[in-house]
């Protein structure tokens, strides 16, 4: 029987050093992409592009079980699986929201739960409970409450002895299983398509299968480098950006994102966005030459060299006293209301814009 990496699942394999599962010894326990990125933090191999959800959703329904549902609260939008209980017939499922510590404070919650449960009877998805969970990259009293809220979870909703852990990749599943099994053996990077294949972990009373991240092209967490990805995802509570609007102006984050908003009146624009994000603010009448003149530079990180091939989103009108979220796919938000004529978005063309009620 071949012998799988304990890291990511693949098969390892010693013939091609160039492909995923390459080890020099056959009796090694992490591939040497594993190795690299746990070691080095080096991506060899990047996968972000290469795993395929519809197998690995067919892979979680060969499996009995209960399906924990790991979702990144902060990225919510691009976490979201459209049509997931068709996808998972049969299959009862919690939804573990990760990174809240993320958020401010200010937003309980309770406050949380119910903007969820709202937006997915909007999706059209059913989920049996909600467990907000945070601090996993932590060791406190905080973090083994949630860890104990979870394993309460898998009490309860359990099936046949087993969980299966599934989410979009770069939710924090691995992190999350190897904070709940006590274990650092899971492969941890923020590049999307760190595991590769289902692994079954001992859980003492459970049986707890891990599984690859779901892939989600529309997100930007998918296009970056990895070195980009340690400045767009958050680790820190992040610090809202807040401004007040008395003219057209116009929002960079980095090189990765604009939004023009064209003002009536006063208008509140508050930015939710990685600490590591620069966000700059200028006239919309300058905007465009700041762009070809700066893009890949003073606005940086960035995905396109030229504004040209970038794709532009228009915003539904915003009612008096409404406030929208536009929300960038894997990157952030920003917060809108006052007196607006319009929005527009401009992002790398494929990467998702969603405009939501307010979420803070």
């Amino acid at each position: 029987m071949s012998k799988t990496c304990k890291g990511c699942g693949v098969t390892l394999q010693n013939d091609d050093p160039k492909e995923i599962g390459f080890v020099p010894r056959l009796d090694s326990d992490y591939c040497q992409r594993c190795y690299k990125i746990r070691h080095y933090g080096e991506v060899t191999i990047d996968m972000a592009n290469g795993i395929e959800s519809n197998k690995t959703l067919d892979k979680i329904n060969d499996l009995d079980g209960t399906v924990f549902w790991i979702a990144d609260l902060f990225n919510l939008e691009s976490n979201l699986i459209s049509r997931l209980n068709q996808k998972l017939p049969g299959k009862k499922i919690v939804m573990v929201l990760t990174k809240r510590d993320v958020l401010p404070d200010t937003l309980s919650d309770e406050k949380i739960q119910e903007y969820v449960f709202k937006r997915l009877r909007e999706e059209g998805i059913a989920v049996e409970d909600i467990i907000i969970a945070g601090g996993m990259l932590q060791n406190s009293e905080y973090t083994q409450d949630v860890l104990d809220e979870i394993k309460g979870a898998m009490d309860e909703y359990e099936e046949d002895g087993a969980v299966i852990f599934m989410g979009t990749a770069n939710a924090g599943k691995s992190t999350l299983i190897n904070k709940l099994t006590r274990s650092e053996d899971l492969t941890i990077s923020r590049n999307p398509g760190t595991t590769l294949d289902v692994m079954e972990i001992d859980g003492g009373d459970y049986k707890i299968f891990d599984t690859p991240g779901i892939e989600n092209p529309k997100s930007i967490l998918t296009w970056l480098s990895p070195a980009d990805l340690k400045t767009v995802i958050p680790t820190k509570p992040i610090k809202p950006f807040v401004s007040q609007v008395y003219e057209d102006q116009s929002f960079a984050v980095g090189g990765l994102a604009r939004m023009d908003v064209v003002a009536k009146g006063k208008v509140s624009v508050v930015g939710y966005f990685s600490r590591n994000l620069p966000i700059h603010r200028g006239k919309l009448s300058n905007a465009d030459a700041l762009w070809e003149k700066h893009l890949g530079e003073m606005l940086s990180p960035a995905i396109d060299q030229t504004p040209e091939t970038m794709q532009t989103y228009h915003a539904p009108k915003v009612k008096p006293g409404q406030k929208i979220d536009v929300v960038i796919h894997g990157l952030g938000w920003f917060c809108v209301s006052g007196d607006i004529q319009d929005i527009y978005v401009r992002v790398h063309k494929g990467i998702q814009v969603s405009f939501r009620k307010a979420m803070i």
